[in-house]
């Protein structure tokens, strides 16, 4: 199966369906974090290079709720392309949603794609998958199952959000759990390499 990581530069997702034996490949205008197959550029430039699979993570800066605050007019001063930038946001998921892929998850936490294109498929969070922590991750899912919990814990920690800021900070928090990843490479495929529902 070929597996495209769309807007992934720290290789977690990638590196657990490779894991599995399938062919995948990141891509991200940063460089890759780990070792693998990965593109460093547009994900357009590859986007039709007859992927089974695309798991995107489209940049949440503009899309996330919490930035609401800053697209008041109070604040127009100080940004005064932030209502444009979210309009190129919403296009972009809009088009990662529109590829010519037949299995599609696209992965953001809680944010305006809800209410300006659809309501997500399905909410997670990191405590269903072994991870001691909360942060919501919605998925908008097309031709895929929705993921089954693999490892409920007690956690619910929410380091993520009160990490001190750090020009940094934004990379660590937009980082994939590597339980949350597990899952998917498994759920998304069979035991023998087949993609679900289609062989490889």
């Amino acid at each position: 199966m070929r597996v495209l990581v769309a807007c992934e530069y720290s290789g977690t997702v990638r590196e657990a369906f490779r894991a599995l034996g399938h062919d995948a490949m990141s891509c991200d205008l940063l460089p890759t974090e780990r070792e693998g197959p990965h593109h460093q550029g547009d994900v357009f430039d590859v986007i039709g290079d007859g992927w089974d699979l695309m798991v995107a993570h489209p940049p949440c800066t503009f899309l996330t709720v919490s930035g609401n605050k800053w697209m008041k007019p109070e604040y127009a001063d100080r940004f005064p392309t932030r209502h444009q930038d979210r309009e190129d946001a919403l296009a972009f998921v809009s088009a990662l949603m529109a590829a010519p892929i037949p299995r599609i998850a696209v992965e953001n936490p809680i944010s305006v794609i809800s209410s300006r294109i659809r309501r997500p498929d399905q909410v997670i969070q990191p405590w269903m998958f072994g991870h001691g922590e909360t942060k919501a991750t919605c998925l908008w899912l097309k031709g895929l199952p929705k993921l089954t919990p693999t490892n409920v814990v007690e956690g619910r920690a929410d380091r993520l959000h009160r990490l001190p800021p750090s020009a940094d900070r934004w990379k660590e928090r937009s980082r994939t759990f590597e339980g949350i990843a597990q899952a998917m490479a498994e759920q998304w495929s069979k035991p023998d390499g087949e993609l679900f529902g289609q062989a490889a």
